[in-house]
């Protein structure tokens, strides 16, 4: 718990550094380079021969899925959206993972799709703040990043549940290899070669987003969800929703392009949509 909650903290001005430092670079090339700077930090403490070749792959696979998809998506939302939304469309992570939990356990709960419904009608409200058309791409950019993101912590915890003689430190690397790779991949694949040349300031930002935020603040959320249960897990992730919001707006300056009215149709869309976070951790407790 310690654990995530420190990155909580750490991961609140992530939001706007990107939001206001990196949108000119591609976003597949900031991925890329983030999660290839995260491989690089934990590459020295990688050992490859406590793993069979199966773990080995599966935690490629697992990176790729966790880090990789969700950052390549997560970053391209920003050309979408501005970092205080990216920051609350986050807070469905928790929905995704009680619903990926109860499908692998396979059991179902229909007042899930209740609060699936209830947190898009928060974010229907907040769209009518937004004279963008773009909106709903960022929203759904945003979604496919919070069920990456979601189930890769699920599927890390059942494997590190099952080696508990592992130190979280000694993997990272491979987590980190699936996700650089993926990220790489997409670059190759959609990436603008126009967008790759940052400036000294964007370099620093791409260092310290790489070795801090991604490195060490994947490390530590990795260790914590293998130490908590699933609904602490899904708690834990919307912990730096508000702080993340706060920083976008108050620290970062997108405060001051909002008028009086899209505050209030943001504060009425974000309660809706906490609400039905609050309603499905509730419907999970009653299970």
């Amino acid at each position: 718990m310690p654990f995530l909650i420190a990155v909580s903290l750490l991961w609140a001005f992530s939001f706007g550094i990107i939001g206001s430092r990196l949108t000119s670079l591609d976003s597949t090339f900031v991925a890329a380079i983030r999660l290839a700077i995260a491989w690089l930090c934990f590459l020295p403490f990688f050992r490859s021969k406590r793993l069979t070749r199966r773990e080995l792959l599966s935690l490629v696979a697992i990176g790729a899925l966790q880090f990789g998809a969700m950052y390549i998506s997560y970053i391209k939302a920003f050309a979408f959206l501005p970092s205080h939304l990216v920051a609350l469309f986050s807070v469905l992570t928790p929905l995704y993972i009680v619903l990926a939990h109860h499908l692998i356990n396979r059991s179902w709960q229909w007042s899930l799709l209740g609060c699936a419904l209830l947190s898009i009608t928060g974010a229907v409200v907040i769209k009518y703040s937004q004279p963008s058309g773009s909106f709903w791409i960022g929203f759904g950019l945003m979604q496919i990043a919070n069920i990456s993101f979601g189930l890769g912590q699920l599927l890390y915890r059942s494997w590190r549940i099952k080696r508990p003689e592992i130190h979280d430190s000694e993997v990272m690397a491979a987590l980190y290899l699936g996700a650089a790779t993926c990220a790489g991949l997409g670059f190759l694949a959609w990436g603008d070669s126009s967008k790759i040349t940052p400036s000294p300031e964007q370099w620093y930002a791409l260092l310290y987003l790489g070795a801090i935020a991604s490195g060490l603040g994947f490390f530590w959320w990795n260790k914590g969800a293998a130490k908590t249960n699933p609904g602490v897990l899904a708690t834990c992730n919307n912990a730096v929703v508000p702080l993340a919001m706060a920083a976008s707006l108050f620290i970062f300056g997108e405060a001051s392009a909002i008028d009086s009215a899209s505050v209030t149709k943001l504060l009425i869309g974000a309660t809706l949509i906490f609400a039905a976070i609050a309603w499905g951790k509730k419907s999970d407790a009653n299970s």
